[in-house]
């Protein structure tokens, strides 16, 4: 029956993107798995020092900076010495050796230094990996390049952020019949929750959950945003429902925007 359904005309085909798309999708995706583990490693290091009572995130923004990469290679040399540790910071970290000092006050065992170790390995080789990656992208974006640019133009959005949405949705904004097709598309849209009359508060529709993530994380970057209207948005937004709402309504604004750009 599905077949006579097609042979009358009424069934519709699904968003089937060119396979220069696809295959620059299989790319952004496989980079995002790895910025993902890459996240999952450092964290992995954190709770190890952690276990070992030295509490560097709390005082270094980034363990994986110049300063916080040069004392975890101090650690893993045999020095301990926490002041002798909090010279090597670097940048505007020095302006807080005293409570880095405090922080770096731990017992860092050999059993420390073998796991911290494989950590720093792997997340070295997930680095290389990611640049490589990366490369690979890059090259495959030149045909899209001038779609790419205008993307990155939107508050929120930035270079990568623009190489995925073109890598999920393409550039042929005609194969979706209007802007809210392609928003219920990426599950960005409002669900349909209605009743005697009232509209209710509801989840979000099922989509593209690779473009979803890609949209709530920039709509949080465009809430940093200062003098734009996508700024503003969530902000009042925010105050009402929450975050994760307004990021989620905000990351709709930016997909009509794409769509029309």
């Amino acid at each position: 029956w599905i077949a006579q359904l097609l042979e009358h005309g009424l069934l519709r085909g699904s968003f089937i993107p060119p396979m220069a798309i696809r295959d620059l999708r299989d790319l952004t995706r496989y980079r995002r798995q790895l910025v993902n583990d890459r996240t999952s490693e450092v964290n992995r290091l954190q709770k190890v020092l952690e276990t070992a009572n030295i509490k560097l995130a709390s005082v270094a923004t980034d363990v994986m900076g110049k300063s916080g990469r040069a004392i975890l290679k101090a650690l893993l040399a045999g020095v301990d010495d926490p002041k002798q540790l909090a010279e090597l910071s670097r940048g505007r970290l020095r302006n807080k050796k005293d409570e880095l000092e405090l922080a770096l006050q731990g017992l860092f065992r050999p059993h420390h230094a073998l796991l911290l170790t494989r950590i720093l390995a792997h997340i070295e080789f997930l680095e290389e990996s990611i640049t490589e990656c990366e490369a690979e992208i890059k090259v495959m974006c030149c045909p899209f390049a001038k779609e790419i640019e205008l993307l990155d133009t939107e508050p929120g959005v930035d270079k990568r952020a623009a190489q995925d949405m073109v890598a999920e949705i393409g550039v042929e904004m005609g194969q979706f019949p209007s802007h809210k097709h392609l928003c219920s598309w990426g599950g960005i849209s409002p669900g349909n929750n209605e009743s005697g009359g009232k509209r209710r508060n509801g989840r979000t529709t099922k989509g593209n959950k690779w473009l979803k993530a890609i949209l709530v994380e920039c709509g949080h970057a465009a809430g940093r945003t200062k003098d734009t209207y996508l700024g503003w948005q969530y902000a009042r937004l925010a105050s009402r429902k929450g975050k994760k709402r307004a990021a989620v309504a905000v990351g709709h604004s930016i997909l009509e925007g794409a769509y029309f750009i």
